[in-house]
């Protein structure tokens, strides 16, 4: 594919233009994507990541999503080096009865904890094997597949989606937070999440407080390049200064489920904004504004990037291809 030449523009880098280009690069589809920010300083870059279905709607259509990209990260985690992506067992836990997930059926493993597996003061809870992605590895790793593929990764800032129209005739907008003003829809509104990152003091695995649904949450995930701590939902909140207080707050919590955590160094501090939206907006749309082009919508995703990147990307590329 020469350089101005292209069947689709993806405009976004983050997990989902990137998941989104692999699926048509791969089908034949020559794909460019456009990316305001480089891919390692997106907000895919800063996320956590577990594969958990979090602040994310609408529920039938999220849990297909999910299932589909559990399948492939499953495969993924077979080379965990390559890919950034592990099968890591944890706990999910309540300080009170927690039901089980309604995706309980995506997942072999899951069954309920035993007390003794529950930290102090917890009473209910499951414990399973869920992807855990290092994300600057799987980011680096998506980047190499779609240049595989024959496609492109350019930085370029889009002013407006008839401006990518005039460039090629199939848009995908994976554009996340910043589709709020694109587009634009006022419904795409931030949720700020801070998180600390500390020298893994020996914790193997993943530990998330169930129902933190207020600004502040707790979740413990080993990665390869530290111990990292959560954190906060703040809305509508767009500083990604952190919070030297908040900072201080998070590993407080997290020290209530391991006491370790209280004197480990800090290495690194992250802030980030899940693009929220009250459900995902993925759908094909032909306007008058787009002069025959066709634009598919793939944004929206919350809390759940990981979550459901492969199987939103799939059905964005079927609706490109249609």
């Amino acid at each position: 594919m020469s350089p101005d030449s292209c069947d689709a523009i993806v405009i976004g880098g983050g997990v989902i233009g990137l998941t989104t280009a692999i699926r048509l690069a791969e089908s034949g589809v020559g794909v460019r994507v456009w990316s305001r920010d480089p891919v390692d300083r997106t907000t895919s870059a800063v996320a956590g990541a577990l594969w958990e279905p979090y602040r994310i709607e609408p529920r039938d259509r999220v849990a297909a999503w999910s299932r589909r990209t559990f399948e492939v990260l499953g495969e993924l985690a077979r080379r965990p080096e390559e890919t950034g992506v592990r099968l890591v067992p944890g706990v999910q836990a309540l300080e009170g009865d927690l039901p089980l997930p309604y995706w309980t059926d995506t997942v072999r493993d899951l069954r309920r904890a035993e007390p003794h597996e529950l930290p102090p003061g917890y009473t209910s809870g499951f414990r399973a094997s869920l992807p855990l992605v290092d994300m600057p590895t799987h980011l680096d790793y998506l980047c190499r597949r779609l240049v595989a593929a024959g496609g492109t990764l350019e930085q370029r800032t889009v002013g407006s989606l008839a401006e990518a129209a005039r460039h090629c005739p199939r848009i995908v907008n994976c554009t996340g937070l910043a589709a709020r003003d694109l587009v634009p829809d006022p419904r795409v509104r931030p949720v700020q999440g801070q998180l600390v990152i500390v020298e893994n003091p020996g914790l193997t695995e993943w530990f998330v407080r169930a129902g933190d649904e207020g600004a502040e949450t707790v979740y413990l995930f080993p990665q390869p390049y530290g111990l990292l701590l959560g954190g906060t939902a703040r809305e509508d909140v767009w500083d990604t200064t952190p919070d030297p207080a908040v900072a201080a707050a998070i590993i407080d919590r997290c020290a209530a489920i391991d006491p370790r955590i209280a004197t480990a160094r800090v290495l690194e501090h992250r802030t980030g904004l899940r693009p929220v939206r009250d459900e995902v907006r993925l759908e094909r749309e032909e306007s008058a504004d787009l002069k025959g082009a066709v634009c598919v919508h793939n944004y929206g995703h919350g809390g759940a990037g990981i979550t459901v990147s492969w199987g939103c990307a799939e059905e964005a590329a079927e609706a490109v291809r249609k």
